[in-house]
């Protein structure tokens, strides 16, 4: 376990070793943005959507009592999918999409021996495949993140106010309602550590591949799996640190 934590860092270092010039990874961060963002954007989109819907109709059927006002279920969808809807569970979503693609295309290229062609070129293979993905997550995935807050509250006001459950005018209300603008800042600080986390677990993953096709299998399952486990962890410390 420890081996493989310090194998982890020194991945990390290099990552800025033998840098290329800023052209090529311009164009790389261009080429990654578009697979990252474009690929994964309906899914997520989905899936917030449904979030916001469900978390809205389930907060309603738990207002038993006349005596609190219906613009609180609002406030309640606005405070979860801020907080842990938009940016964790969208990031497990993120890690099962984009770091299993991830492991996967570079364990693919291990294998084939792709990776030594550059290496034998004189190129830092780590630097020259790596960081473009990562650069790319951190640019993609608070975007991703935004767009997923803003699908789960729009699902919970049009289940909301089609179904009869609230107003318009309540769950607006609600979601304004003593709004601290700090949980904002929370969400993407949580945005960027969960878009290094995932990028870098998983490209360490599927560069350090060995064997054949099915290796690149579990590379990829490991990824998602480790990704995942460093996002809760993560989750939790952060929010001890930072809200408490």
């Amino acid at each position: 376990m420890l081996k493989e934590i310090g194998k982890y860092f020194i991945f990390l270092g290099q990552l800025f070793v033998n840098r290329e010039s800023f052209k090529t990874y311009y164009q790389l961060i261009l080429d990654e943005c578009v697979s990252i963002g474009l690929g994964s954007l309906f899914l997520i989109a989905l899936v917030s959507t449904f979030m916001g819907a469900v978390t809205t109709v389930q907060t309603a059927a738990n207002m038993v009592s006349a005596l609190i006002p219906d613009f609180v279920i609002s406030q309640v969808v606005r405070e979860m999918t801020i907080l842990e809807l938009a940016p964790t569970i969208i990031a497990v979503i993120y890690a099962g999409k984009v770091g299993s693609s991830m492991a996967g295309q570079l364990g693919t290229m291990r294998i084939t021996e792709q990776i030594d062609a550059l290496e034998v070129m004189g190129i830092n293979s780590v630097s020259y495949l790596v960081l473009p993905k990562i650069v790319a997550s951190l640019i993609m995935y608070p975007l991703l993140v935004i767009i997923a807050a803003f699908c789960a509250l729009m699902g919970g006001y049009i289940v909301g106010t089609v179904g009869g459950i609230i107003t318009p005018n309540d769950y607006v209300y609600g979601i304004r309602y003593n709004f601290n603008e700090f949980f904002i800042t929370f969400a993407m600080i949580k945005s960027f550590v969960f878009a290094f986390l995932v990028s870098s677990i998983s490209s360490f993953k599927g560069y350090y591949t060995h064997g054949g096709a099915l290796e690149v299998g579990i590379s990829s399952t490991q990824a998602v799996t480790n990704s995942v486990i460093a996002v809760l962890l993560t989750d939790y410390f952060l929010a001890q640190l930072i809200l408490s």
